[in-house]
This record gives structure tokens, C-alpha cells and sequence, in this order.
């Protein structure tokens, strides 16, 4: 595996001579003209953001929502009055997919972002103060990973919830389970990544100085695992959704009247020879919005890597050429 965060600087400083005739970007500017250059990723992007959308404004669109009940139309195929057909209830499957994609896209996000941050700054305070609090840290984080997750989700999302359970969506339960159990194997990649920059001439000199901790971790130690923390966004945030998809499908994540992609999954399952389009609608979401994720990681991934040749190379310019 390519060490991302070893980006190599005269590879990129190189590049950028090459576009803008000898005159020397920004790293971040190389980088995302590497990543527009990726089709596939670029792809990936637009059909994240057009999900998104859909799942923003798409309700605007129909007079149905996701709990009114049409009597006139129960377990209905597409038609010209609903776009996606009916439930076995007799509910709108296109205002329940609009539903569904909206908490399954901030399912993901949320975690994906947060469980990254929480990540960052547990794995870089124990790589800057080492020692006993790194081994008293270490250890709270190995008991963390030692617990079943399945179990905890399903008695917090679960009538084991109790009062908790009532109070609070389903969804929100779910958030704060994910987020206790998702950013603990990215704290310890995180951590040995840190104790390796701790090292370095310039932390080493800062530490000296007398500059606090806090602005070291923040300026020197964040940044130069960037393309890291970068990469494990779109890989928490696909994570996230493929854990509510599927905890959501064996009944123990969120639960109605709460709606997900995953709920409409396993609602469906058993009928979907009878009624095909209430699995496959939802399904074909679902597909789309992890795919999607997939390629831009990937996508993110060549661009942060100065070695990849997967997106080309820059096109040298006239005078490039001429000389």
C-alpha cells in the first residue's frame, strides 16, 4: 500500500511547472486537478451530489409523504400517480426513498466526519504525550474495540432502550452508537502515523520552543496526516451507510415511523417476487450512493498519491515542449 501521506514534493512541484510554465501552485491545487482529471472519480462526485439533491428536494416534487396512506392504490406498481409505486400500506414508495436517502446520506456524513475527528485528535494526543498517558489510552481504546457492537446497537436502538428509546429518533440512537464504535481503528493508524511525524526536525523544534500542545497537534501533526484523515471521510461515511443499511435490515438499527434505505430493504425482501419495485427502488439508491462514495475514494486516493498514473499527466505546455 502506497503511503499516501508521504507525498512527494518534486513530483507535485514538478507538475505544477509544467502547467503553469515554471511558476509554482499550491499542493491543494495540484491535487484537485489530479482528482478532476479522474473521470470515474469526478463521476462518482456528481452522482453523490445529485443524491443528495434528490434527497433534499425531492419531496417537493410529489403531494405525497412518507405516512399518508392512498386506499385507492395498495401495493400498486409505478404509475403516473405514483412515481415509484405503492406500499403493501398503501403509501407513497417515492416520498419514502426521498425519506430514506435523506437519513441515510446524514447517517453517513455525520459519522463519517465526526468518528474522522474524534480519530485525529485521540490518536494525535496519544502519539505527542506518549508514555503513561499513551499506555492509559491504549488500553481504554483496545477495551473499546473488544466490545460487541451488535449488541449495544440493539439494545439502544431496541425496546432495551427504554425511556431513551422513546424519547429520542431511532436514527439519532443509531448515530451515537456508530460513533462510539467507528473511529476507534482509524485512532490507531492515526496514532503511529503521528509518533513517526512526531520525530521530525520542525515538531521537535516547536516542542522546544515552548508552544502549546494544543497548536502543535492542530498546525504540525493534523495537517501532515491530511490525505489520511481525507480518505478515511469517504471511507466512515460509506461505512456509516452500509452499517445503518444492514443493521436497519435485521430489524435491530432504525425502526419505524422512522424510514432509511435500509428499512425499506428489509421491509421488502420477502415480497420481492410479488412486488419487485418496493426492493428494487431503494436497492438501486443504495447502490448508487455507496458506489458513488467508492469512486470518489479512489479518486481521492490517486490524487493525494504523486506516484499514481491512474488519473495521466499534466500537459506540458508550448514552450515546455519547445525546449
Amino acid at each position: 500500500m502506497t503511503n499516501l501521506n508521504a507525498v512527494d514534493g518534486a513530483s507535485l512541484a514538478e507538475e505544477a511547472r509544467i502547467e503553469h510554465n515554471d511558476v509554482v501552485i499550491g499542493k491543494a491545487t495540484i491535487i484537485l486537478r489530479r482528482f478532476v482529471r479522474n473521470k470515474a472519480a469526478v463521476a462518482g462526485l456528481v452522482i453523490f451530489l445529485a443524491l443528495t439533491a434528490f434527497s433534499l428536494v425531492g419531496g417537493l416534487f410529489t403531494s405525497w409523504d412518507k405516512a399518508t396512506i392512498d386506499p385507492l392504490f395498495i401495493a400498486e406498481p409505478p404509475s403516473s400517480v405514483h412515481w415509484l409505486g405503492t406500499t403493501q400500506a398503501g403509501i407513497d414508495l417515492y416520498a419514502q426513498v426521498v425519506e430514506g436517502t435523506r437519513v441515510s446520506i446524514l447517517i453517513g456524513l455525520v459519522v463519517g466526519l465526526l468518528s474522522v475527528l474524534i480519530a485525529a485528535v485521540y490518536g494525535c494526543t496519544m502519539a505527542y504525550y506518549g508514555g503513561r498517558v499513551d499506555k492509559i489510552m491504549l488500553f481504554v481504546l483496545e477495551a473499546l474495540i473488544m466490545m460487541p457492537a451488535l449488541l449495544v446497537v440493539a439494545v439502544a436502538t431496541g425496546s432495551g432502550g427504554g425511556s431513551l428509546r422513546r424519547d429520542a429518533p431511532s436514527w439519532l440512537l443509531l448515530v451515537v452508537v456508530l460513533l462510539v464504535f467507528s473511529w476507534m481503528g482509524t485512532a490507531r493508524l492515526i496514532r503511529s502515523l503521528a509518533m513517526s511525524v512526531m520525530q521530525r526536525d520542525f515538531v521537535k523544534a516547536a516542542r522546544y520552543m515552548g508552544i502549546p500542545p494544543r497548536r502543535i497537534v492542530w498546525r504540525h501533526l493534523v495537517p501532515n496526516i491530511g490525505s489520511l484523515l481525507v480518505l478515511d471521510v469517504t471511507r466512515g461515511v460509506t461505512a456509516a451507510i452500509l452499517a445503518e443499511v444492514a443493521f436497519s435490515f435485521i430489524g435491530i438499527g432504525i425502526r419505524l415511523p422512522d424510514v432509511s434505505l435500509g428499512v425499506l430493504i428489509g421491509q421488502s425482501t420477502a415480497q420481492v417476487s410479488t412486488f419487485p419495485w418496493m426492493f428494487w427502488s431503494p436497492l438501486i439508491v443504495m447502490l448508487l450512493l455507496t458506489g458513488s462514495l467508492a469512486m470518489m475514494n479512489d479518486g481521492l486516493r490517486d490524487a493525494f498519491d504523486p506516484h499514481s498514473s491512474s488519473v495521466g499527466k499534466a500537459k506540458r505546455s508550448q514552450k515546455a515542449r519547445a525546449a
